[in-house]
């Protein structure tokens, strides 16, 4: 039986044949998968108990799938951790803006408040951070649980809960979001020991939601959660993180199955006959998924023919036996679509343009997380490893990163800022970021401190 990778859809990417046919699909698949904004909040929405949850993508998994697909690409994983790492650079500092210099740049009053410096040094903020930015960059959005005091009068906790366990309510008649549910269950519906529920703040000003809620006596008891969306997928529920656009456009499943492909070549390189490459398009015709119960079943079709296939080719008995294969000629471009190419295969297999393709899929894939492959020694789009450009490049890129994560930072300093004013802080006081920069050594050092 051929030895098959499949995709989430079911329809197969490289098929490894047991007699000697190496067989892989060719094309971009058409993309179906867990949008990060239901279709139909309607008919996407799960009921628990009187409360209509809106569903995180199809079937609800859109952040257990995401959190999968990452944890497999070397490249978007480590590529998210390092804008992790970059945006929270060396921690938070609370100061006043006191005036600007000649060139526009502010002058900053480090802010001597004992409480307040402790609060910005301590493992609260370090632990709110990290996990935050975390999510936020993984999935498009975070929530965060804001604690108050037995009494209600202040703020005393501050935690990130972890994305993957947390659902937004459907908005009301107004259009605001009221309700956060919490549960490991998730995407299954929860039994209601197996949930927790948390009043939402107010998205345009959470500050002033609790102070109203403080004023009605509404605090005692309860913790909240403050939301952080990245509002550039204009989806009201769950913004769709900066690298999805890579995963819809293929590039992600790419960079996923080269190294499968390449770990079978090395097995297999001296036994394979033959390549057969074969269209997306001609799985969703001849294995059309409305056709089949399960994925599993279309996926155990395939396979049967797929092994049928090999039958044909391989063997002294098939030696002289045709196979025949349909194509069709694009009437406005007159190229040809869907057809299959099967080539023999010599004793060694070249795998070269697999590398140079799996180079261009993790550059798309920087590219969509807005970084500049060099910093991570990945080269030019299209090329090899070998591409680095030298230190000046790296470390210029790494400045636009720096200058570009103004606004990503901003909206993971709210909550501080809320946390802090609710209790009383000046409401001058504002939190600037400690960043390491590398600098050349004609600067008299290798790295230099900046707040930003």
């Amino acid at each position: 039986m051929a030895d098959i990778l499949f995709n989430k859809a079911g329809a197969p990417l490289i098929g490894y044949g047991t007699r000697g046919a190496l067989m892989t699909t060719t094309g971009t698949p058409d993309k179906k998968l867990n949008m990060a904004q239901p279709k139909d909040p309607e008919k996407d929405k799960t009921s628990i108990d009187n409360i209509d949850v809106s569903d995180w993508g199809a079937g609800n998994t859109f952040p257990r799938d995401a959190n999968t697909i990452i944890n497999k690409v070397g490249v978007l994983n480590s590529g998210l951790k390092f804008i992790r790492n970059f945006t929270i650079g060396q921690g938070i500092y609370p100061v006043k803006v006191v005036g600007y210099d000649d060139k526009g740049n502010e002058k900053l009053e480090i802010v001597k408040d004992t409480n307040i410096n402790q609060f910005a040094k301590s493992r609260i903020v370090r632990r709110y951070m990290e996990k935050a930015v975390r999510d936020y960059m993984k999935f498009g959005c975070a929530f965060v649980q804001m604690i108050p005091s037995a009494d209600g009068s202040k703020m005393v906790g501050l935690n990130t809960i972890n994305a993957l366990y947390a659902r937004l309510s459907m908005a009301d008649n107004t259009g605001v979001i009221n309700k956060c549910i919490t549960s490991g269950k998730w995407p299954e519906n929860p039994s209601k020991a197996e949930y927790s529920t948390f009043d939402v703040l107010d998205e345009y000003d959470p500050l002033a939601d609790l102070q109203r809620r403080k004023w009605g006596n509404k605090i005692k008891g309860k913790s909240f959660v403050h939301t952080i969306k990245d509002s550039w997928s204009n989806n009201e529920y769950y913004s769709a993180p900066v690298w999805y656009s890579a995963y819809l456009s293929g590039w992600v499943e790419i960079a996923l199955s080269i190294p499968a492909f390449l770990k079978k070549a090395y097995e297999n390189q001296i036994t394979w006959k033959w390549h057969v490459q074969i269209p997306y398009a001609f799985w969703d015709k001849k294995f059309p998924a409305t056709s089949y119960a399960t994925t599993k079943l279309r996926e155990a079709a395939i396979t049967d023919y797929m092994d049928t296939i090999e039958t044909n080719l391989c063997g002294n008995e098939n030696a002289s036996k045709p196979i025949f294969t349909m194509f069709e000629i694009n009437p406005n471009n007159g190229k040809t679509e869907e057809q299959w190419i099967i080539e023999p295969l010599a004793n060694k297999l070249d795998n070269t343009q697999n590398l140079v393709t799996s180079a261009a899929a993790n550059s798309e894939i920087l590219f969509s997380l807005m970084l500049n492959p060099n910093v991570l020694g990945a080269g030019m789009p299209g090329g090899t490893y070998a591409g680095n450009q030298g230190g000046s490049n790296i470390r210029e890129a790494f400045l636009v990163n720096i200058a570009n994560a103004w606004l990503d930072r901003q909206n993971i300093l709210d909550p501080l800022e809320t946390f802090i004013r609710f209790n009383g802080a000046d409401p001058n006081i504002e939190w600037r970021f400690r960043n390491t920069i590398l600098t050349t050594l004609d600067t008299g050092s290798g790295t230099q401190k900046t707040l930003s």
